[in-house]
């Protein structure tokens, strides 16, 4: 298997070679999200990076994560069985999104001390090691005590220790290399502004240097991207990302995006060539498999009405109470809307179904949810419909958007050939 750096220094040298090409990070948002993913990428022959955050994967000590309830063993482990089932035979990469302290939601509600939030990060850096991630986000940018910037000195400081916690732990255990991520794309975290921007890769790569520490594949910039609703309600700036490309290639790192769900194809072809290393899609996946669910429904209840199926779930209104009670949408909301009751919400039809749609994907494993869902499948299956692969198709339809405007296409055998030159 190619590592991570070395991906990295066969896709510069494809780039100096006028291919250019923008890595896709995707959200791992269901089981059946990873296996489009692995399957669209073995037929396109690109890389791909499943970045989990620790909302959706962590370790069982704290809660594990709302997708499957897997913890990092369990997700690392199920990736690698689906690769070897479809006889993949690519490249893939396991990678922790925003790990560090508070970036667990209960966290920072429970506005846990400093040295209590930094101690679960080591710790849950520590299973992520363990489990053989490849790529680990350092993201120390959220602070329940810090108001709504923590300081940059603040951040490069725990960003230093945690590297150096996991290299310690790392050569204690005698495990292969790990690649890092750092910064953040919150318009709230600091990096605001091009100097921001450098004067943190500068003072981080210095402190990392003095060290003896390994310097970050990515560190993320602000590129205007921002997600809400179901669409990016930022003002990409290319002009901004250009600068942000070169400052970050001064120092040997890639520029690393977040928040590119939604953005347009005329937005996302320019990608590669601005130099944009990698872009980060999640939330885009996760609304896409609740559309497909919902469509399935509206399929089954048509089919009910004809006589050709007798039993039909009610998954639709199921999924939009179990969503709206969840109350884990809010995130996503803008204005006043964020603030409104669950009650408020389930008596708008309108906007119930739109928070539906955004935050459908957290109920996938809900009790209740599942047992609609598996009702679905079963009556669609009577009359000769694969809601499974139906599913699968609409999100390698949305993905292929990603890998045909970035780039992607063919990219691995190209690297491949790079690295066995």
């Amino acid at each position: 298997m190619i590592n991570m750096r070395e991906m990295m220094k066969a896709v510069y040298k494809l780039e100096g070679n006028g291919q250019k090409a923008t890595l896709l990070g995707i959200g791992p948002m269901s089981e059946t999200l990873i296996f489009a993913s692995l399957k669209l990428a073995k037929k396109m022959d690109f890389p791909i990076m499943f970045i989990a955050s620790r909302n959706q994967i962590d370790s069982a000590e704290f809660g594990r994560g709302y997708v499957r309830n897997w913890d990092q063993y369990d997700f690392v482990n199920t990736i690698n069985k689906i690769a070897g089932d479809i006889a993949f035979d690519g490249l893939y990469y396991i990678c922790r999104d925003h790990g560090g302290p508070w970036q667990r939601d209960e966290e920072r509600a429970a506005k846990l001390p400093a040295e209590e939030a930094m101690r679960i990060a080591k710790r849950s850096y520590l299973t992520d090691l363990l489990a053989g991630f490849n790529l680990l986000h350092i993201d120390p940018t959220k602070d329940p005590h810090a108001g709504s910037v923590v300081p940059m000195d603040t951040v490069i400081e725990r960003t230093v220790e945690l590297i150096e916690y996991i290299e310690d732990e790392r050569k204690k255990r005698n495990l292969p290399p790990v690649d890092y991520e750092a910064g953040t794309e919150e318009t709230n975290g600091g990096l605001t502004s091009i100097e921001a921007y450098e004067d943190f890769i500068n003072q981080l790569c210095s402190r990392l240097n003095d060290k003896g520490l390994p310097l970050p594949l990515f560190i993320v910039g602000q590129t205007g991207t921002l997600t809400r609703h179901t669409e990016n309600v930022g003002n990409f700036d290319a002009q901004a990302a250009t600068k942000l490309v070169s400052v970050a290639r001064k120092y040997g790192v890639g520029l690393k995006e977040h928040n590119a769900d939604y953005l347009s194809d005329e937005i996302l072809l320019a990608h590669p060539a601005l130099g944009i290393t990698a872009s980060n899609v999640a939330p885009e996946y996760g609304v896409a498999e609740t559309v497909a669910y919902t469509s399935l429904a509206a399929t089954e209840q048509t089919l009910l009405k004809t006589g050709l199926i007798t039993k039909a779930s009610n998954l639709a209104d199921v999924l939009r109470e179990e969503t709206i009670k969840s109350e884990r949408w809010r995130k996503w909301m803008t204005g006043s809307d964020s603030q409104l009751s669950v009650a408020e919400v389930l008596a708008d039809d309108k906007l119930a179904s739109l928070i539906a749609k955004i935050g459908g994907h957290y109920t996938f494993e809900n009790p209740k949810v599942k047992q609609e869902m598996s009702v679905l499948f079963e009556s669609l299956k009577m009359v000769g419909v694969d809601a499974q692969t139906a599913t699968e198709n609409c999100l390698i339809r949305v993905m292929q958007r990603y890998s045909d405007c970035f780039g992607l296409n063919g990219l691995t055998t190209r690297i491949k050939s790079v690295v066995n030159a």
